[in-house]
């Protein structure tokens, strides 16, 4: 059965956090990235460049498609090896600003105080992107926020996270249908999978739209406590606890952290694909 992997990047498939990584864990992912009926898509906020980079350093299989900037682009690998941006993915979204553009939004906000313009080089056509002191007061923020775009006829998604290391909250506005879990929907419908052909892999607060969704899904165990209760929570709620697993540890004496807890996830949902890993009959 053909299988559709759509994985996040940073501290899911990349062991970018402060927990261990299982040895050889990336290795057999890329066996089972490399099998005929499996397709990948990175699923991720980081721009096209960024995502070539961390192929590099992290040695990790070329994906078949990228999801990137927070959903906003689409890629797919050429035959050449070369990205070709989905041009129809972006006329969808466009229509939620209404012919506005990032420009236009930008001024719609430049009198709040508490958001200061990312660099360049991490915004885009449907992506503008704010520092923010993690200090702030978000619930008031988002409000005004939304309440001046909705004024101007801006139908916009606000997507917040942090940048641990350097101690600053993170703030993408983006259009509403703009997110992971459409972008995903869409490559689904797009290319003839099935939500039970598909398996999403996350860790952070802007994946629980896929992991608390029809989507099977897998949250890798080096995920925050409160990432964790959330996305069990809103999956119970929402009637879809048996779609979202929770990587333990122990499948094939690896630890569940990262590229282990993908594995074991997939496992999970698609016994078949352990041959797929690279894994013997007896582990």
């Amino acid at each position: 059965m053909p299988l559709l992997i759509c994985t996040d990047l940073d501290r899911t498939l990349i062991p970018n956090g402060p927990q261990s990584e299982s040895p050889e864990a990336r290795e057999h992912f890329a066996m089972l990235a490399g099998h005929p009926e499996v397709t990948v898509a990175f699923v991720t906020g980081r721009h096209r460049a960024l995502v070539d980079r961390a192929i590099s350093n992290y040695r990790l299989p070329r994906p078949d498609f990228v999801i990137g900037d927070v959903g906003t682009t689409v890629y797919q690998l050429g035959p050449k090896g070369d990205w070709v941006r989905q041009a129809a993915w972006e006329r969808e979204i466009a229509q939620d600003w209404g012919g506005r553009t990032r420009a236009d939004i930008r001024s719609l906000l430049i009198d709040l105080p508490a958001i200061r313009p990312q660099e360049i080089t991490k915004q885009n056509d449907y992506k503008l992107s704010y520092y923010v002191p993690l200090h702030s007061d978000r619930d008031r923020l988002s409000e005004r926020i939304e309440d001046r775009l909705r004024a101007h006829g801006v139908n916009a998604r606000l997507i917040w996270s942090v940048d641990e290391p350097a101690g600053v909250g993170l703030l993408d506005v983006v259009p509403a249908r703009a997110s992971k879990y459409h972008a995903i929907e869409a490559l689904i419908a797009t290319y003839g999978f099935s939500d039970d052909q598909t398996v999403f892999c996350g860790d952070s607060g802007n994946d629980i739209e896929v992991l608390a969704s029809p989507i099977p899904a897998v949250l890798v165990a080096n995920c925050q406590p409160q990432v964790r209760e959330l996305a069990t929570r809103l999956a119970e709620e929402r009637g879809y606890a048996d779609r979202l697993y929770v990587a333990r540890g122990g499948f094939m004496g690896m630890n569940g952290n990262y590229g282990a807890g993908m594995l074991e996830g997939i496992a999970h949902y698609h016994s078949q694909s352990i041959e797929w890993m690279g894994f013997g009959d007896d582990g």
